[in-house]
């Protein structure tokens, strides 16, 4: 399964979860105590729960640009009084980017399934990229996604939509107008509703 585009693929992964983790830090960080109940989009998931998993993919996916195997069995819950979850993430977010701009790190396979490494890449980078969409609206902040992040994403969600969809990580395509953005599309990809508000 290929996930790239022809004009996309110039561009380093590790650039580019920069840019989306440059739009999620801030909204993690501008996430309220008394928000932490909320619902989001994400309907299994709270707004701290999905901190929570959001943290989580984002160390698991550490360990995949290192060619080590990942653990999603669990989550650790880091969202807890008297710690500073915040800066917890911003720091883990930096070691993302890092990882993945290690010599290696997109070339070859990585994971229990043996994926594609690029294709890996781009599952942490639309998790940055929708779940911090998703914790935007569920806390009432305003969330504008990368264009560069966009344009690489709507052709590699394209790509892996049907076996995600299979194995119930996407949830049904929602229709979108003619006239939609690009992240409006990638939302409408994962069965997400671009017009979900808390």
């Amino acid at each position: 399964m290929t996930t790239t585009s022809p004009t996309a693929a110039h561009v380093p992964v590790a650039v580019l979860l920069d840019a989306a983790a440059r739009q999620a830090v801030p909204v993690v960080r501008g996430i309220e105590d008394d928000a932490l109940t909320a619902p989001t989009p994400c309907a299994d998931y709270d707004v701290r729960a999905l901190v929570d998993h959001l943290h989580h993919v984002v160390v698991q996916f550490q360990e995949l640009a290192a060619k080590r195997a990942a653990d999603f069995s669990t989550t650790p819950s880091v969202v807890r009084p008297g710690t500073d979850w915040r800066a917890a993430f911003a720091r883990e977010a930096d070691a993302l980017v890092a990882a993945w701009a290690a010599p290696g790190a997109e070339e070859g396979t990585t994971g229990q399934m043996e994926m594609p490494a690029r294709t890996v890449a781009h599952m942490a980078l639309l998790d940055l990229t929708v779940h911090a969409w998703d914790l935007a609206v569920a806390t009432g902040q305003s969330y504008e996604a990368d264009p560069s992040v966009l344009t690489e994403l709507v052709g590699a969600v394209e790509a892996m939509a049907p076996q995600a969809r299979e194995y119930g990580v996407f949830g049904p395509e929602v229709p979108t107008p003619g006239h939609a953005t690009e992240l409006e599309r990638v939302l409408a990809l994962t069965g997400r509703d671009p017009r979900w508000r808390a």
